[in-house]
């Protein structure tokens, strides 16, 4: 868990892909806001069209590269909960906190990628890190 949370924090804007209700793919930048618990938080509001899509279909897919070409990819289903302590973790982000202002906003959402599985690798040759 380490290694995926190290690599998200490196590579601050990820790519969370999501079915959208029209059955399309639709892929967002994102941001990750840290690791809680063992699970893997991200934040949104429950006015956009990315939070509709994923209570219409809870599969997603996140992926980023760095400047060093690795890449991540991880995928899982998104489990929103109303947790305070991953609200006011993803707050401490003064971007976050600039859109939401402060964790008890009611549009503000916080979920995490339940069973999630991926792999970070490159153009080196050697096989992926799987998790």
């Amino acid at each position: 868990m380490e290694k995926v949370v190290a690599f998200l924090k490196e590579n601050p804007v990820q790519y969370l892909a999501t079915v959208g209700r029209d059955g399309k793919a639709k892929c967002r930048p994102f941001m990750f806001v840290g690791e809680l618990n063992g699970k893997l938080w991200f934040c949104t509001n429950n006015t956009k069209d990315v939070y509709k899509d994923m209570q219409a279909n809870p599969e997603i897919e996140v992926s980023v590269s760095s400047p060093t070409y690795a890449w991540i990819r991880l995928h899982g289903a998104a489990v929103f909960e109303n947790d305070m302590a991953a609200k006011e973790m993803a707050i401490a982000n003064p971007i976050v906190k600039s859109q939401y202002g402060e964790a008890a906003n009611p549009i503000f959402e916080v979920f995490y990628i339940k069973d999630a599985h991926g792999i970070i690798a490159d153009f080196s040759g050697e096989p992926p890190y799987e998790f």
